[in-house]
């Protein structure tokens, strides 16, 4: 029986396999699950922590042999003290708080029943120790733009069906799902619209 070549080229227009003998340009045109990368990453003795997206970024710098990105930020210790309340918009954002239930009351007094720790707030709070409330309420204000836009490509699989059932209506979770196994088997520049009628 003949050798396989690894590296030998997929057919036009077909996924290739995942393994070692991708490049990273190549890897970054397709659609992988978190369960293929995974298995890549550990055929290479990558870490494989920080998410899909992170492990996406490492696998094609790998692949390329370029410098891996550096890790993501280590989580800040629970154990730091904890605002209590009451609080006001003087209260200041201590190292370590976290998106606490206190917090969510006062958010929720000051903006609204519509208040939620999403992926901006969350950020604000972690990441500006020292800030107060006040500013934090400002902030959620100036992200609603950014917080209405696409989700983030982890959630691509998501997004895929909203999108596909605002288009279809009257379709099935199955054909949606057929049309997602459909979308990601072709690479991610060959997609002018995703989920259109055609697709389940």
């Amino acid at each position: 029986m003949a050798a396989v070549n690894e590296h030998q080229e997929p057919a036009a227009g077909a996924r290739p396999p995942l393994t070692r003998a991708l490049d990273g340009e190549e890897l970054l045109r397709w659609y992988w699950t978190l369960q293929e990368l995974t298995a890549l990453a550990r055929e290479l003795d990558l870490p494989r922590g920080g998410g899909k997206l992170a492990l996406t970024d490492r696998l094609a710098a790998a692949l390329d042999g370029r410098p891996l990105p550096p890790p993501p930020p280590r989580r800040r210790s629970t154990t730091a003290a904890q605002l209590t309340a009451p609080v006001d918009g003087s209260t200041v954002i201590p190292e370590g708080q976290r998106c606490s239930q206190v917090l969510r009351a006062h958010f929720r007094q000051e903006i609204g029943p519509s208040f939620h720790f999403d992926a901006p707030m969350r950020a604000f709070i972690a990441d500006n120790p020292g800030r107060t409330l006040a500013d934090a309420v400002r902030h959620w204000h100036d992200t609603r733009t950014l917080a209405a836009e696409e989700p983030a490509p982890q959630f691509e699989f998501n997004r895929f069906l909203r999108d596909w059932h605002a288009r279809n209506p009257d379709g099935t979770r199955a054909q949606a799902v057929a049309a997602w196994q459909t979308h990601r088997s072709r690479p991610k520049d060959a997609h002018p619209h995703r989920g259109g009628p055609d697709d389940h």
